[in-house]
This record gives structure tokens, C-alpha cells and sequence, in this order.
């Protein structure tokens, strides 16, 4: 006597088609927030640790001095796409580590109209991120320059002596300080606000 053929249910394809749906839809959805937050999260840690070139901030000069001496150049970059003609007013300074320092750097928009532009910034070699301390910077400060405006950037900083106490920096004899301009596109936004006009009207 042979047995009645079962049939195979049918799946509700419905519901795990919208299951599915869902699930990576939550999965896009956490990957763009990691995303969004990856930026901010990261420049913190480079900034806490050094990791990548990133200096760190300080509040006043060091208060500490030793008589180890180190060389510190000045390197000046734009982006794609930025007119600014950018250098450093000091190209290299010999001082020793614990003593505070001022160094400048020059824009000059050679354009006919307002451009705003901010500067990123690291050094190299990039063990040595951690213990150069930028007391006053331009660097992260939207910078507006008028038609054929020029002007000049200074940056007060020291190198903390404990450079000489760690493994991986104690050889360290010279320190690059680079930085780079990149535009923002709303500069005619911005020169509108600051002179009291809206910017989104006609002319």
C-alpha cells in the first residue's frame, strides 16, 4: 500500500520577504550611524593619543624646560579646488623642548571675490603627534580673505619634554608641522552675514 505524497507547505513568503525587509533596513540603518559617528569619535581619540600625526592642546606654556634641543619645520599645503596661495612666514626654528614658540604662516587669496577656507593639521613623524602641545592655532577656524586680501597666521606651541623620556621618540632630532587649506564652498554666505546682509538675496 504505498503512502500519500505530502505536499510541501508553502512558505509565507510575504511576511519573511518583509522580515528580511526589516532586518537590513536596521543593518543600514546602524552602519551609517556608525558611520556619522566614526568621524568625530576618531578625531577625538587621534587627538587624546597622538595616533596619526594629531597634536594635542594646551592651555598655557609648559613648566618645564630642558636643555635638549630639537628642530621644528614648517610645511604649508592647499586642497584641490582652494585659490589660496598658502606658506610659512618661518620655515624652521631650533629651540629646546619645554620652550614655548611662535611661528606664522601667510594666505592670500589672489581672486576677485571673498573665499573662506579652513586648515587641518598633523606632524611627523607621527610618534612625536603626542607630545606637541599647540597653545594658539588657526587650524579648524573658518578663515575669510576678501579679493586679493592677505594675512598672516601665527601658531604658539612647545614640544613636551617628556619626548626625551619615551622609546619610540628619544631619537627624534627634527618635527614637521603641516598644514593644509581647504575651501568652503558658502564663502559669499559669509561675507554677506558679515557685512549685515542676507544672503539670500538678490544684489
Amino acid at each position: 500500500m504505498s503512502r500519500p505524497l505530502l505536499r510541501p507547505r508553502k512558505p509565507e513568503s510575504g511576511k519573511r520577504h518583509t522580515t528580511i525587509a526589516l532586518a537590513l533596513a536596521g543593518v543600514v540603518a546602524g552602519m551609517l550611524a556608525l558611520s556619522y559617528a566614526a568621524v568625530p569619535l576618531y578625531q577625538i581619540f587621534c587627538q587624546v593619543t597622538g595616533y596619526g600625526g594629531t597634536v594635542q592642546r594646551a592651555e598655557e606654556a609648559s613648566d618645564r624646560i630642558v636643555d635638549r634641543k630639537i628642530t621644528v619645520r614648517f610645511d604649508a599645503n592647499v586642497a584641490r579646488g582652494m585659490p589660496w596661495g598658502f606658506k610659512p612666514v618661518t620655515r624652521s626654528l631650533e629651540l629646546r623642548l619645554g620652550e614655548n614658540a611662535l611661528a606664522e604662516y601667510q594666505a592670500r587669496n589672489p581672486t576677485g571675490e571673498p573665499v573662506s577656507g579652513t586648515a587641518t593639521f598633523n606632524v611627523s613623524p607621527a610618534a612625536a603627534g603626542r607630545y606637541f602641545n599647540k597653545i594658539e592655532c588657526f587650524c579648524f577656524t573658518e578663515q575669510l580673505l576678501g579679493p586679493g586680501e592677505s594675512a598672516k597666521m601665527p601658531v604658539s606651541f612647545f614640544v613636551d619634554p617628556e619626548l626625551e623620556n619615551d622609546p619610540d621618540t628619544r631619537k627624534i632630532r627634527e618635527i614637521t608641522l603641516s598644514y593644509t587649506f581647504f575651501r568652503i564652498e558658502d564663502a559669499d554666505g559669509v561675507a554677506a552675514a558679515s557685512d549685515g546682509r542676507d544672503p539670500k538675496a538678490g544684489s
